[in-house]
């Protein structure tokens, strides 16, 4: 092992803190790391709605090739922008503590769900929750919204026919921007999409000192267990960015190693709503997957799968740049 590691990182505010993050978690565990900035695909279209570009690694494919050619030693992503089948070669080393994985709405002042006026413009970036905010409220105008989370906090306040945006309280946790927070949606009003508020490391699958330095650091296995869940039903309906998706895991109080999930699919005029809920002992990962599994095959039961190939069809994918 390198006597310091290179971490392949995005290069928004967010990305950098993550990266900062897993780099004092190392270095509290007395292994010096330095980040490296790499652009990826979702980097280079800011301007074109994620559900257009032809990939399902939208920030991750340039930081891979990265790891695979030796040009990094470990990355650090948002685990909800992580396919569900990595590259070859390729491996989660560790998953970090999720932060409150709920959707959070915003507005220029004080707002909740319940006060969002009638026809009001509502701006995301996501499929999953522009599904799911018509499916509760078909009067809703929603916008694409590109951008880190600063540039969607200004194009808000620049447009006064905005009524709201909405993103994920992690991430304005992160920022220290919780003051912008109107409410933190409940998760059975907004299901979260798969893994979000976690952060994952990868590393190459056959480098055993940096897969056993990062797991040493950083990894949270109750958080892994709830992710397992979640990316185990994401990975049987093989959604992406492309697909509204959600699944939230969590452990019900009392629960010890009960692991609760719930699933939802929304077709894109949130017209169609699919969901169910599942709760089984999940004592390590794999436990969890099958229980991911066993909920997906319930939503297919319920057509989830004509859900999930109509969104497909139904958005044009342009190439990457």
């Amino acid at each position: 092992m390198p006597a310091r590691l290179r971490i392949g990182t995005r290069g928004s505010a967010l990305a950098l803190w993550q990266t900062e993050r897993v780099r004092s978690l190392l270095a509290r565990a007395g292994t010096d790391a330095e980040p490296v900035q790499i652009k990826t695909t979702g980097d280079l279209a800011p301007d074109v709605p994620l559900s257009r570009i032809g990939s399902r690694a939208l920030f991750t494919k340039q930081i891979d090739d990265a790891l695979l050619e030796g040009r990094i030693d470990l990355a650090v992503h948002s685990l909800k922008d992580l396919p569900t089948r990595l590259p070859a070669g390729i491996a989660i080393g560790a998953v970090g503590e999720r932060e409150d994985a709920r959707d959070a709405l915003i507005g220029r002042s004080a707002l909740g769900w319940a006060s969002l006026p009638q026809g009001a413009v509502v701006g995301t970036s996501s499929l999953r929750r522009r599904a799911q905010l018509l499916y509760h409220r078909p009067d809703l105008v929603v916008v694409d919204l590109r951008g880190n989370v600063d540039t969607r906090l200004a194009k808000l306040d620049a447009n006064p026919q905005w009524s709201a945006i909405v993103l994920a309280t992690a991430g304005l946790v992160r920022l220290g921007l919780e003051r912008r927070i109107g409410e933190r949606l409940a998760p059975d009003l907004l299901v979260p999409a798969p893994g979000q508020g976690a952060l994952a490391v990868t590393v190459r699958e056959d480098d055993t000192d940096v897969l056993a330095a990062v797991r040493t650091a950083v990894h949270h296995p109750g958080t892994a267990i709830l992710i397992a869940a979640e990316r185990g039903l994401l990975a049987r309906l093989e959604g992406g960015c492309q697909v509204p998706i959600a699944a939230y895991a969590r452990v019900p109080e009392g629960g010890q190693s009960l692991v609760h999930l719930h699933g939802r699919v929304v077709s894109l005029d949130g017209r169609t709503l699919v969901e169910a809920q599942q709760a089984a002992p999940a004592k390590n990962e794999e436990h969890a997957a099958a229980l991911g599994v066993s909920l997906a095959d319930e939503l297919l039961a319920q057509g989830a799968g004509e859900i999930v190939s109509d969104s497909r069809s139904a958005v044009p994918a342009i190439t990457e740049p």
